[in-house]
């Protein structure tokens, strides 16, 4: 049977084997520093996309998203038909095809009108007067799939089976565009 050494081996048995412990820490650091490579490897690929790892209201997001992010980044619905662009201070969504006919243009509006709804940060939604779209400005693999966020500054927007909707989470304001219609509130 062997029997733990006590006395005056105890001591020098400590230091012998404190090496081998800091070794062990320094795995542990090792393992921290190999996770904030690879946060820091994700956010770097994500930043040509203006994506960030989701936050929860942390630099005035959007509390709560999958996605945030800083700057214009385009997105769309997992069927292609509805395309959006969102930004901190906006964002648009456009549709292809729709059942639904928009109002008579406003006077002042020389472009094409209706064909898809915008947001200000801190305004209001409306309809969009344009004469570009942001329909295919997403990677196809951009689509933002159903039951999943994307934000930029307090502006969020969720995917759904029945459309995509969008809203400034400080005021409440926002749309809702779909093949079947749109609600502006």
């Amino acid at each position: 049977m062997i029997r733990p050494r006590s006395g005056r081996f105890a001591i020098p048995l400590l230091l012998l084997c404190a090496p081998f412990a800091l070794l062990g820490c320094g795995d542990d650091d090792d393992a921290t520093a190999t996770a904030g490579s690879a946060t820091t490897t994700v956010t770097e690929t994500a930043t040509g996309t203006g994506a960030e790892e989701p936050t929860t209201g942390v630099d005035g997001a959007a509390p709560g998203a999958d996605m945030v992010v800083t700057e214009a980044t385009p997105f769309s619905s997992p069927t292609g038909n509805i395309g959006c662009v969102i930004e901190p201070l906006s964002v648009r969504c456009d549709i292809a095809e729709r059942n639904w006919e928009p109002p008579q243009p406003p006077a002042d509006c020389e472009l094409d009108y209706g064909q898809g709804v915008t947001l200000q940060a801190g305004g209001t939604a409306e309809l969009v007067c344009a004469g570009d779209t942001t329909l295919g400005a997403a990677d196809p693999d951009a689509s933002l799939p159903y039951g999943e966020s994307i934000a930029a500054g307090l502006l969020r927007c969720e995917s759904s089976r029945s459309g995509i909707g969008c809203r400034d989470v400080e005021t409440g304001r926002g749309f809702t565009i779909s093949r079947e219609g749109y609600e502006l509130f």
